[in-house]
């Protein structure tokens, strides 16, 4: 039984740190996608695109090794993150939409920006988590 736990233990650790590793590599590239062609490749469309597309490429990897973290974890930490995600999407949808139209219909006096709704995404996921781990404490 604890050699069990212990495997569990150890197999959770090393999934939070390759999310960690995936996730840190997601900015990394993102940040270059972002900065890269105005400061290092001069605006090359082509080195662009494929920055793009290593930056997809990465970000899907981040998606696959989250799953693999999902399911690594025990039923109630598993719970409590998933009604967190639950809670962000609702409240990103709803939010997000509604601030587009805002936009759309000019009652905002500036574009309705997705690092805005980024923002907003990971706030609400953090205070969910906090509450969700607070709850079953």
């Amino acid at each position: 039984m604890k050699a069990e736990k212990n495997n569990w233990q150890s197999e959770l650790k090393k999934n939070t740190k390759a999310l960690a590793m995936w996730t840190f590599l997601w900015v990394f590239t993102l940040a270059f996608v972002a900065f890269g062609p105005k400061f290092i490749w001069n605006e090359n469309k082509i080195i662009t695109i494929v920055m793009i597309i290593v930056n997809t490429l990465v970000g899907v990897g981040m998606i696959l090794i989250n799953r693999k973290h999902l399911n690594s974890q025990d039923p109630l930490q598993r719970k409590i993150t998933m009604d967190a995600m639950a809670i962000t999407l609702g409240i990103t949808l709803i939010l997000g939409i509604s601030y587009s139209m805002l936009d759309i219909t000019n009652l905002i006096t500036f574009n309705a920006e997705i690092s805005h709704l980024v923002f907003i995404m990971g706030i609400t996921y953090l205070i969910a988590m906090l509450i969700g781990n607070a709850r079953y404490k």
